[in-house]
Parts: structure tokens; C-alpha cells; sequence
């Protein structure tokens, strides 16, 4: 155990947490219990969502630098007053991966998932959380918010019953208007975005699954011209491939749970938008915090529960950015379906699918 004053000076930053090592603490312990502790090695979970621990060193000596989207100096302070610093000459810690490999397991795992889906969706629709049990993809659609009416005006194969919501029926979209789509899937909200924005109107649908994005790029080529203001873009939402203050309005649907870095994603929403550009997103969120056993399962991540930030940490994550008039509202009914995502857990308990609003002053 270690008193932060003994070990450095620990600065917040916008990517995470440096820690400016005091002289003559040596680099690999600390670095050591950080990543134990980011991993639940230790028995602690006062550092959670670690995606980097990088060493630097700079004139003033050593930085170690721990990034993450709710690595705070409070969870650092907690950190070394409960965790165990290791001895450094010990092999305790060589399997613990501290590049990258927290947030890139994860990522390969969503994105070798939502590919399968895209492959064999013809075969059936499997709800967000694809919890085992395949079902009818517009039952689905109309469980989680959709009207049938909406879900029979889009081309087939592009609902696949992902959603945990309808971010239409909130974004008021308006002829003319550019409508930003963040994991954008197989194109449905796209498309329904495109009638209501209509030929003056322009739709872009980013995604980062390779086989999601020719599948909907397919099912718009289909249509003949009747789809030629949408466009599909490979890319991450952490890296939006547009240019500042280009959009009128982002929806998504189930989708930003699944980034370890949801700070980066609401950084480039912020960025892209117009000045008085909204956002209009249905996601699970959390109502209490998510237990760790639960976080690390890899399977309840591609599943859109696990990486559930919680309804205070959204609050204040898009208030900081620069957001106003956040409103997080999360939507009766909605544990029946997310029980059917998580059947032999009691995860549905700490999440609910919310409706996210705000804009860009």
C-alpha cells in the first residue's frame, strides 16, 4: 500500500490519468498494480475500463500514462491505498497486457460478431444482444419501439433487429437536414432517415464492421436511385471520417455501449455537429453500477450490456464535453427484452435502453 504524495503527482488529462513518478520510485511496480488493478487481479475495481498504460519519459523523469474513459484521479488515489504495489523482480504481472489490449480484445470480439451477423442475418433476426435465441427481426423491431408500418417501408434485409430503440421517433428529423448514423449497421435507420430528409437531405451511415458496410451499401444499390442521398463509410466512432461542423443530427441505435471509449465518441459527435446540431440516440445505459465480473465477460460487451456506462457518468461525460440540455430518459419496458439478451444473469437488473438527447450550443 502506498500514499499517492509518496509514489508522485497524479494529473488528470482528457485521455485519462500521468502520473509524474516522485525520484527514485522505480517505473514497472506501479505500472504493474495499475494494470493488476485494471484487470481485477488484485481484487479491486477502482480503475475499470483501462484501454493504455504507457511510459514516458520526459525531463522531469518518468510519466506513466493510463488511459481510459473513467480513469480519474480518484481511482488512481484508491487504487494505491488498496492495492498491493508488486515486487518488481517477480513475473506476477507479465501476462497482464498494458497496451491496448483491454479495449482491442474487445473490439476484435464486436467486430468479429456483428460480421457473422451481417453474413448470416438472411437466416434470421438476433436482437442486440443476440443472446442465444434467434427470433423474427421485425418482431424484434416492433418490441423495441419501431412502428410496422416503418420497418415494412425499408428494403428488405436491412433490419436485423439490433436495436434497442427507435431513434427516429425522437430526432424530428426535417427535409434538407444531414443526418449522421454512428454504427450504422445494415442501413435501416439510414433509410428511414432518408425519406424524412428527403432528396434536399443527405444521410451517412458510419460503421466498423467491413461486412456490415457492403451489406448495406448492396441493399442501397438494390433500390436504383431511390437511396441516392444515403452513403456508407468504414470507420470507427471513436474517429469519425468527416469534417467539423458538417452534420444537422447524429442517431445511433445500441451502439456507443459497446466503445470503451465513449469520451472519444462523444468528442467527434461534438465535432462533426453544427452549432445547434442535436443528438437523437437510443442506447442501454446503466442505472447502477455494473458489477466487474460482468465487465470483463467479453460476450455481455458484444451483447450491448456489459459496456454500459451509467445515466450520472453520461450526464456529466456530455456536459463536460460542451453538450446542452442533456436529457437522459430511460424507456418503461424495456428490462422484459434485455432479460431475453442476458437469460441466465441478473444483468438486465442494472440496465435499461434509454433515450439520449442534447445539442451543440
Amino acid at each position: 500500500m502506498a500514499k499517492m504524495s509518496e509514489i508522485g503527482k497524479v494529473q488528470q488529462e482528457a485521455t485519462g490519468v500521468r502520473i509524474q513518478l516522485s525520484p527514485n520510485v522505480p517505473v514497472e511496480p506501479i505500472k504493474m498494480m495499475v494494470a493488476r488493478c485494471a484487470t481485477g487481479a488484485c481484487g479491486c475495481d477502482c480503475v475499470q475500463d483501462v484501454e493504455a498504460i504507457t511510459v514516458e519519459e520526459t525531463t522531469h523523469g518518468p510519466q506513466i500514462h493510463v488511459q481510459g474513459p473513467f480513469v480519474s484521479v480518484e481511482s488512481i488515489a484508491e487504487a494505491m491505498t488498496h492495492c498491493e504495489i508488486p515486487d518488481a523482480t517477480t513475473d506476477q504481472a507479465a501476462s497482464i497486457p498494458t497496451h491496448g489490449s483491454f479495449a482491442e480484445t474487445r473490439q476484435a470480439a464486436i467486430q468479429e460478431q456483428y460480421g457473422h451477423i451481417a453474413i448470416m442475418a438472411d437466416q434470421a433476426g438476433c436482437g442486440c444482444g443476440c443472446g442465444g435465441a434467434w427470433a423474427d427481426a421485425d418482431s424484434i423491431g416492433v418490441q423495441v419501439g419501431y412502428t410496422r408500418d416503418e420497418l415494412a417501408s425499408v428494403p428488405s434485409g436491412a433490419n436485423l433487429g439490433l436495436g434497442c430503440g427507435n431513434p427516429l421517433a425522437m430526432a424530428s428529423l426535417k427535409p434538407g437536414e444531414t443526418v449522421l448514423d454512428l454504427g450504422s449497421g445494415a442501413g435501416l435507420d439510414c433509410f428511414l432517415a432518408a425519406d424524412r430528409v428527403g432528396e434536399l437531405g443527405r444521410v451517412i451511415g458510419v460503421d466498423m464492421t467491413p461486412a456490415m458496410i457492403s451489406r448495406a451499401r448492396q441493399i442501397a444499390q438494390s433500390q436504383g436511385d431511390r437511396y441516392a442521398n444515403v452513403e456508407f463509410r468504414l470507420g470507427e466512432i471513436e474517429h469519425l471520417p468527416l469534417s467539423d461542423g458538417s452534420v444537422d443530427v447524429i442517431i445511433s441505435n445500441c451502439v456507443i455501449n459497446l466503445s470503451p471509449n465513449k469520451r472519444q465518441v462523444f468528442q467527434e459527435a461534438y465535432r462533426v455537429l453544427k452549432s445547434g446540431g442535436r443528438l437523437a440516440i437510443s442506447d442501454i445505459v446503466a442505472t447502477i453500477d455494473i458489477p466487474r465480473q460482468w465487465r470483463d465477460d467479453a460476450a455481455l460487451w458484444t451483447g450491448c450490456v456489459a459496456g454500459a456506462a451509467t445515466i450520472d457518468e453520461l450526464d456529466t461525460l456530455l456536459t463536460n464535453i460542451g453538450f446542452a440540455a442533456v436529457r437522459i430518459a430511460p424507456q418503461s419496458g424495456s428490462h422484459e427484452f434485455i432479460r431475453e439478451w442476458v437469460p441466465n444473469t441478473s444483468l438486465a437488473d442494472y440496465v435499461v435502453s434509454a433515450v439520449i438527447e442534447a445539442f451543440k450550443p
